[in-house]
Order: structure tokens, then sequence, then C-alpha cells
């Protein structure tokens, strides 16, 4: 018997068996309201689907075609009968489950078994989980549903839509990344009004902070200056967020160089050492100032507080989060001019042209450069160059657009994460030179 076939089979019949018994053991198939199908029915509906599948690649259309029909029409009959019985609870989750299980044995049967394996790992979850889910339902407001369709619909209805290429000036503009940018900060917004609503503004703010200082610490600069003139209670809060998102900023770049290429990535850790100290030390100091003092701790802010964040009208923030996007774009044609006027005369302008934008694409290519042994200190020296221009840009961003308290403390914090970046260069290029 051909080996793969067999493996495909037992993954349909699998996926059915273990969804027939999680509808066992939640007791769905005993009582009064019990449906049709258990443990046995569910492992034969998901081999079925798996011959199914298996006709389908030989060409027995038609024959395929039945037996699924005929399955199918099986499990409408049990639901008409079960939802007709008197007294009967209008439940379909058995019956739709049991047309999901042939689905997973028809992907299983065309040799698909990791989507078949996924689809099988989300049932499972979507069934075991529903009080859980049911409670969870039961917090969201208004705002946040309507906030996240809102994000579904950007994300996976206009994203698509847009053109991936370059355009305008200096092929600077790029309609489908810009768009990124707008989704991301519009997740920044969502994902720090739930991250408020969890632990409280002080500490939610730097959750956000770190979680968007994965994606981009820029980013989350730039939003979250803007956001401290509109939000003045949590300025201080908001600086915070900016901090741990530039210090999180440090071990992804040694981590991607890491990836890269192993010896950039070790090479490039003395000259962040300092400034990734340096950074933990301001978050961890206030939070625990934070801890002592109870979140919003007006000498925290110094401002009066505004409405609690379950109040606010939309978590997305889409109008403003598009004007950042478009003062973004703005920099990056400015930025693109002045490289293309001024020039990139060495190895290390460049990594201060290129920081000042992207510190992932400095990263690749200064990690493609250290595969050159001869190369690789120069190679972490302009990786840590590209990183102290980012800090400095990003400090320039909160002096501009942040509010007073913004200001107290996340340029603060930027400032000394520059002066670390400096010390950190000092300290690498005295190690190289040893």
């Amino acid at each position: 018997m051909d080996f793969t076939l067999a493996t495909n089979l037992a993954v349909a019949a699998l996926a059915g068996l273990a969804v027939g018994v999680e509808r066992e053991w939640s007791g769905h198939t005993r009582g009064p309201d019990a449906r049709f199908a258990g443990v046995r029915t569910f492992a034969m509906l998901g081999g079925l689907g798996g011959v199914v599948g298996h006709l389908l690649v030989l060409g027995y259309i038609a024959v395929a075609t039945s037996l699924l029909a005929g399955a199918a029409a099986l499990i409408v009959a049990a639901y008409v009968i079960a939802v007709r019985r008197p007294d009967a609870t209008p439940d379909g989750t058995t019956e739709a489950a049991a047309l999901v299980v042939l689905a997973i044995g028809v992907l299983a049967g065309l040799a698909e078994l990791a989507i078949a394996s996924a689809i099988t790992a989300l049932t499972l979850f979507a069934l075991s989980e529903k009080s859980r889910v049911q409670r969870w339902l039961a917090r969201v407001n208004e705002a946040e549903m309507r906030g996240a369709l809102q994000f579904a619909v950007l994300a996976l209805v206009v994203l698509p839509l847009l053109p991936g290429g370059s355009y305008g000036p200096y092929g600077a503009v790029r309609p489908r990344e810009l768009w990124i940018v707008v989704l991301l900060f519009s997740g920044l917004n969502f994902l720090g009004y739930v991250a408020r609503r969890a632990v409280g503004s002080e500490r939610g703010y730097g959750v956000t902070g770190l979680l968007g200082g994965l994606v981009s610490s820029t980013a989350v600069t730039l939003h979250f200056s803007r956001q401290s003139r509109v939000e003045t209670a949590y300025a201080g809060a908001l600086g915070l967020g900016v901090v741990a998102a530039c210090t999180v900023l440090v071990p992804r770049v040694v981590i991607v160089s890491s990836l890269l290429d192993r010896a950039v990535g070790g090479a490039v850790i003395p000259f962040l050492i300092a400034p990734f100290l340096v950074g933990a030390g301001v978050v961890a100091l206030v939070l625990w100032r934070a801890r002592r003092r109870g979140p919003d701790d007006p000498r925290e802010t110094g401002e009066h507080p505004l409405p609690e964040p379950t109040k606010l009208k939309n978590p997305l923030g889409l109008w403003r989060s598009m004007q950042m996007a478009a003062a973004f774009q703005a920099v990056l044609l400015l930025l693109a001019w002045m490289q293309d006027a001024v020039g990139s005369p060495g190895v290390l302008a460049t990594a201060f042209v290129l920081g000042l934008t992207d510190v992932d694409a400095l990263t690749l290519s200064m990690s493609r450069l250290g595969a050159d042994p001869s190369r690789r200190e120069l190679a972490a020296t302009a990786i840590a160059v590209g990183v102290l221009a980012n800090t400095l840009l990003k400090l320039t961003l909160t002096l501009a657009l942040g509010s007073p308290a913004f200001r107290r403390r996340a340029s603060v914090g930027l400032a000394l994460l520059a002066l670390a970046s400096g010390l950190g260069l000092g300290l690498g290029a005295w190690l190289a030179g040893r």
C-alpha cells in the first residue's frame, strides 16, 4: 500500500477522531439533547473525507462528489431531526463540526496535511473554549467590536487592493507599504487601548511600546509623541512606552544580525550593550516608581485626568493614524532627496542616513557586508552608528511633537540612550583595536 496514501487517510481519520473525542467529552452525545455523532462517527466521516480527496486526485470526480454529497446530506438530515424533537434546543455546533471534519478529510486526502492539521487545531480550540470565548465576548464593548471589524476591513480588504510598486520622486512613494504604516499606527492605538484596560495606563503604554518596538520603534515614537498632545493625562506613560520601544530595538537588531550572520551578531554586542542596559534600567526604574505610587499618579504627569479609555469613541484612531502616515511619507521623501543631493561617500555615512529611516534594512545590508571577515568590525560599527542615528531622530521627534510632560520622560530617556550609544561606539572601537 502506498505509504503517502496511508498517511493522508490516517491524518483524515485522526482529525475526525479528535473532534469526536471532544464532542463525547463535552457531553453532546448524551442526554435528551444528544446529537447524532460521537467518536466513531466522526472518525469515519474524517476517513470518508480522506477517501473523497484521494478519489479527486485520481480523477474520479463523479464518485467523489456522490460520496461527499451523501455524507453532507446525512449530517443535514440529522440536524433537521434533532431540532424537530419536542423541547429541542436549536444547536448546530456538532453538525457544523461534522461538515468541517469532512472538509478536513478531503484536504488530507489531497495531501494538504499542514492545512488540514491547522484547521483541526482551530476547530478543537473553538469547540473546547466555548465558555471562555463567551466570557471574553461579554466583556467586549461596542467601541472595541467596531474597531476590530474596521481593522479587519482595512487589513484584509483594502491592503490587498493597493499596488505594491514604487512611485513618485525617487521611488519613495509606496502605497502598500504606506498603508501598512497606517495599519501599524491603528494597531498601536488599539493595542494601547486594550493594554490600558488590562493593566492600567502607566504599565499599559509600556507594554504597548515594548510590543510596538518589535515592529517599528520609530512609528511608536511618532505615534506616541502626537498622542501625548491629545491624551495629556497619560503623557508620562506614553513617554515610558517610547523608551521601552527604543530599548527593545537593541536586542531586535542583535537577534536579526545574528540570524543573518552569527559572527556579525557577536561583533555588534559590545557596541549595543550600553544603550540596552541604560534603556532597561530607565524602564525598570519608572515601573518601580509607578508601582510604589500607583498608576496615573498626578506627580508623574502633572495633568488632570482624561476620561477612562473605555469611553473613547474609536480605539483605532484611524484619522490620526492616516495623518501620521502622511507625515511619515513626507519625511521619507525629504530623506530620499537629501541622500540624492548630498550623497553617501562612505559606509558609516550611509549607515547614518539609512539608520534614520530603516534600521532593519541597515542591519540586513551590513550583515551581508560583514560576511567578509576583514569588514566584520566595520559592519558592526556601521550598525551601531545607524542605531545612534535612529535614536537621535526619535529624540528630535519627541522634542518637536510631544507635550511638555511627555518630553520630560521620553526626551530625557532617549538622550540617555543616545549618550549610551555614543559610549558603546567608543567601547566597541576600543575592543576592536586591542
